[in-house]
This record gives structure tokens, C-alpha cells and sequence, in this order.
């Protein structure tokens, strides 16, 4: 296995991870330890995508339930997206545009994080804030359903019924619940509240509801309710658990809403996808990520896996990954049935707001920590710092410089007293935050989860830890 420090695609993503080998990191011989392990692992994931099953992964009914999150990123009849659904999506963004005044997206967990996560990276700051014609005609983007949090909601109506009442005639909102069953508590809640302040004031709003969920009648709640209220509804596709689905209708629904390029998203996806599923060995990015953390966790005891972005735009981008990694890895049970405890602790920090605070733990604390620095190369915009007061030294420090350089100058320093006192840590790279490159990064981070689920051999698909407090808590609710 040649191991050159660095692996992606070609003016795209790349994984920089020579500072998680070496003397005192994972050493080249456990890799080649691990490679037949590894080979199994491409060949697990290659069946999953081609036949749609996980080894031992099942239903709550206890039936094979199909596994398609690598099928996103190809549009064929049958697969999560196709030429119709796409295109649907796309005169959906239109149909919205320059009518629709604000779009509340209600979901939680991946329905709400793959949402946010695209909305952070596609819109411009202070997206609600700025006049409609520097939206392009899309319409303000605000969420609910993520918490049972009755302050945060009435905020939310209070908000847009000021709004109203300052432009003196009704908003037109359109209230998006996600839920595959339409039963989950939290966007349930939220959806009947929302859409009964609203029904009660027809001088402040006019409503029109867009479902997400499973298009099943009798399996969900929401889309009986779609079919008889006429309203229109997109599914959640089988095959996709929550956390994977972001690149399918409940994320895509979020691009479309805002004009951002499905197709260029889901062609990053695929690239990444096909480099994934074409090669092995240190050429495989999502592979190498998946053993270099296996083995730094079996191995040196790193089970604190850090995410840290530097950008605010980025912070989302890591609780995403926060879920994905811990549902799908934190397994009690391997696929044997045999106790494993598996699964590291993910953390999300934001570069450079968290060097004045986490990075000392990361620094100085336990060494069972791998850092992973998430870097965008050439951002949106940047400002070039100027000196207001020529004669204070601490100006002049920074005079002249763009707030980008200062950022990349930032991470660099991080990473190198980490990599000097011998710290785990490797380096995602992003040319831009073009939707390209993000679709190259998410199916990355997706591809990376389901072969380190095939070296662990754990179900990365289920969630019965998940499943455990929902029943106790529901069973709690039916006694009034």
C-alpha cells in the first residue's frame, strides 16, 4: 500500500492525512494489516450498491430492508432521484420564486440537518434579512420541529407575524413538515401549532403545505393527510435512513427552494462515488479515512473524533456529521450478535472561534482525540483588513491582509503545534464552496461511515438505541 499523504479527485476534494501516520500514529504496518480486511470492506460496499442490502441489516419488522444512500448520486428510474424527480424539484424552486414570502422547513435530525446544512452552505449571510431582490425572488428560509421548544416556536410565529403586519398584507408561507411516518413527535407538534396560528389569522398569512414522508397511507400519518387536503408531497425514499438523506428529496427540496444547482450537487456525489467504489487501498479516500480512524481508535485509543471547520458556514456541516457518525457507528452489538460497544464520541468546532477555547483540551488534554480540519481553499467573499489607527502596533499586524489568509493562517498554526507534540489530525480540503465540491464531501463522509461499519463489523444502518427511548417515552405520553 503506497501511502502519499494525500488522496481525492483531481481539482476537487482531498484528504490530507499524513499527520495521522507515522511513529507514534497509525503505522503503515497496521494498515497493511488491515488491508484484507479493507478489500472485504470495498467488496461489501460495492454489493451494497449494486444489490441494496447490508450484511444483517433489517427492518424493526425484522425483514431485509434495503440500503440505497450510494444510489443518490446516479439518476435512474428506481433509485432515490431520477430525471423526473429532479426536474419536479426544479419547477417546485421555480413555482416559488418571486411568490412565496417565507418557506418553514420542519423536521429533525437528518430531515432538519441536511436542510440546514445546505442552507448554510447555498444561501448568502443574513439570508432572511436581505431584500427579496438580492434573494433572486427565493423566499426567506426558517425551521421548526427540531426541539420541543414552545419558546423558540412562538418566536417564530411573532417574527412573521411582525412581518406581516409591516408590509400590510397577508405572507404566503409554505409550511414543509418531514417526517417518514409523520408521527415524530417534535415536527408533529410543531406542524399542528404553526398551521393552526396561521388558519386563525387569514389577515396575516395565506398557508400552503408541502409534505416530505413516506408515500404510504397506512405507514404515514402526513401523507394521508397530503391526499386529503390536496397537498402535494415528495418522498422520503425507501432505502434511506434520515441521516443519509441529504442528498434525496428532504435536502434537495431545501436547494430547490433557494436555486441551488441539484444536478451539480448530485454530480459531485458521483464522482466521489465512482473514485469509491473503483479503487482500493490508499487510493480510496472514504477508505483510507475509515481505516486510518479504526485503527486509531483499536489502536491508540483515539474514541473523541473531532470536526472543526473553519468558516462559520461550516458548523452546521459538523453536527450533520455528528449524527451520521454517531447513529451509525455507536453500536452496542456487532453483526454477530456479540457485544462491541463500538463507536468513537464526535465533536463539532468551528475554527477560529473554538482555538480560544476547545483547542486547549485538544492540545494539552488526553491523546485520545483525532482533529479533523475542514478547510474551504478560495471563499465566497473576503475583506482585506485595514488599519484605522496607523499608530497601534496591534493593527499594523493585521493591515493589508484579506480575513481569509488570517483564517487559513489560523488552521495552519493549529495543525502544526498539533502534528509537532505528535496530536492526531488530518485535513479536508474544498477548492470552493461550490455545490460540486460539497456533493464530493458528502458522499465522502457517507462512503467513509460505511466502510469503517464494514471494518468494525456493526450494522452502520439501524439505531436501536434510537428506537429504545422512543418506546419508553411514548409509552409514558399514552398514560396522560
Amino acid at each position: 500500500m503506497k501511502l502519499t499523504g494525500c488522496v481525492g479527485i483531481r481539482e476537487g476534494f482531498r484528504f490530507q492525512y499524513q499527520n495521522l501516520v507515522g511513529e507514534g500514529r497509525v503505522t503503515e504496518e497496521a494498515l497493511q494489516a488491515l488491508q484484507p480486511a479493507m478489500e472485504q470492506a470495498v467488496k461489501a460496499v460495492r454489493a451494497i450498491r449494486s444489490e441494496g442490502f447490508s450484511k444483517a441489516h433489517l427492518s424493526k419488522d425484522g425483514t431485509p430492508e434495503h440500503v440505497y444512500f450510494p444510489r443518490q448520486a446516479y439518476l435512474a428510474e428506481g433509485n432515490p432521484n431520477d430525471e423526473a424527480s429532479v426536474k419536479r424539484l426544479e419547477e417546485l424552486g421555480a413555482s416559488w420564486k418571486d411568490s412565496v414570502d417565507a418557506a418553514v422547513f420542519i423536521g429533525i435530525g437528518g430531515s432538519y440537518l441536511g436542510d440546514k446544512v445546505i442552507f448554510d452552505l447555498a444561501a448568502k449571510p443574513y439570508w432572511n434579512q436581505l431584500p427579496k431582490k438580492e434573494r433572486n425572488g427565493y423566499p426567506q428560509i426558517y425551521f421548526a420541529g427540531n426541539n420541543v421548544d414552545g419558546v423558540a416556536l412562538q418566536g417564530l410565529m411573532r417574527q412573521l407575524t411582525l412581518q406581516a403586519q409591516h408590509v400590510k398584507h397577508p405572507l404566503h408561507i409554505q409550511l414543509v413538515p418531514i417526517s417518514k411516518s409523520g408521527t415524530t413527535m417534535e415536527p408533529l407538534t410543531s406542524f399542528a401549532a404553526l398551521l393552526n396560528y396561521m388558519k386563525a389569522h387569514p389577515e396575516w398569512f395565506t398557508i400552503d403545505v408541502t409534505a416530505v414522508t413516506g408515500l404510504d397511507p397506512k405507514e404515514s400519518l402526513l401523507f394521508r393527510l397530503a391526499q386529503e387536503n390536496n397537498w402535494p408531497a415528495y418522498s422520503i425514499p425507501e432505502g434511506i435512513g434520515g441521516r443519509f438523506c441529504i442528498l434525496s428529496n428532504p435536502g434537495l427540496l431545501m436547494c430547490a427552494a433557494l436555486g441551488y444547482d441539484i444536478r451539480a450537487l448530485l454530480e459531485g456525489a458521483r464522482e466521489m462515488s465512482e473514485l469509491c467504489l473503483a479503487t482500493e487501498g490508499a487510493e480510496n479516500p472514504a477508505l483510507l479515512n475509515a481505516a486510518l480512524k479504526y485503527l486509531a481508535a483499536e489502536k491508540l485509543g483515539a474514541d473523541i473524533e473531532v470536526l472543526m471547520g473553519y468558516g462559520d458556514t461550516l458548523q452546521c456541516l459538523g453536527a450533520w456529521y455528528v449524527q451520521l457518525l454517531a447513529e451509525s457507528l455507536g453500536k452496542r452489538m456487532d453483526r454477530n450478535g456479540k457485544t462491541a460497544f463500538y463507536g468513537r464520541t464526535p465533536v463539532v468546532a468551528v475554527g477560529t472561534t473554538d482555538m480560544h477555547s476547545m483547542t486547549q483540551q485538544h492540545q494539552d488534554g488526553k491523546r485520545n482525540k483525532v482533529i479533523q480540519f475542514l478547510e474551504v481553499e478560495k471563499p465566497a467573499e473576503t475583506i482585506v483588513v485595514d488599519n484605522p489607527f496607523p499608530k497601534e502596533k496591534a493593527f499594523a499586524l493585521y493591515a493589508g491582509k484579506e480575513m481569509n489568509v488570517l483564517l487559513q493562517a489560523a488552521l495552519k498554526a493549529n495543525e502544526t503545534a498539533l502534528t509537532e507534540d505528535g496530536r492526531l489530525n488530518a485535513r479536508y480540503v474544498l477548492p470552493e464552496l461550490a455545490p460540486r465540491y460539497i456533493g464530493q464531501l458528502l458522499m465522502f463522509l457517507m462512503y467513509s461511515i460505511a466502510y469503517e461499519g464494514e471494518l468494525a463489523d456493526v450494522d452502520a444502518y439501524d439505531q436501536p438505541g434510537v428506537e429504545a427511548y422512543k418506546r419508553i417515552m411514548k409509552a409514558e405520553l399514552a398514560k396522560g
